[in-house]
């Protein structure tokens, strides 16, 4: 047990020292608004965007739209089992030197939601749409960066949300397909 107490207090420093990192680029010029611009954007704006461009301008599109709609209940109905059971609070509220560069949805911090949503609904739209690739997969990059940047989650909240992301879209699409 002592070795996974070590382990786990690492993993601790290396997040708030990451986290401290990369808060302070809200220091730079254009940075925060890109970073609060991308963090709006994921709470599902982009989403339900994509989601009625597709539908207005494919008519293959109905079937991919509800299997992202039902990716996403799945990652929202996991997102908040989790913020429940974990209760971690955010790194502004935890770290005094830690900025908070934009307004937090909940109260929680793991996992990072905008980043779990980015990665699933990424994983079934390029399943059936690829040629997406050069918007989505930069644009989910980002969602996970701005999150750090804006002192919302620490790295290891955005990590586990791309996981768990990438879990419930890729379970989505073997369910589909199978």
């Amino acid at each position: 047990m002592p070795r996974l107490d070590a382990a786990l207090a690492r993993i601790q420093r290396w997040d708030e020292r990451l986290s401290l990192r990369c808060n302070r680029a809200l220091h730079l010029r254009t940075l925060p608004q890109l970073c609060r611009a991308v963090s709006w954007l994921g709470n599902g704006i982009f989403w339900y965007a994509l989601m009625l461009a597709l539908l207005l301008s494919r008519p293959d599109a109905v079937i991919p739209v509800l299997h992202m709609a039902g990716a996403g209940l799945a990652c929202t109905l996991a997102y908040k089992l989790l913020k429940r059971g974990t209760l971690r609070p955010r790194p502004y509220q935890v770290h005094a030197s830690i900025a908070q560069g934009a307004a937090a949805l909940d109260t929680f911090s793991f996992p990072s939601g905008h980043t779990l949503h980015a990665v699933a609904f990424s994983i079934v739209a390029l399943a059936y749409y690829p040629w997406l690739a050069p918007l989505l997969v930069p644009f989910t990059v980002l969602t996970a960066a701005s999150r750090v940047v804006l002192g919302l989650h620490y790295p290891t909240d955005v990590l586990a949300g791309a996981a768990l992301g990438a879990l419930i879209g890729g379970a989505s699409l073997a369910l589909a397909w199978r």
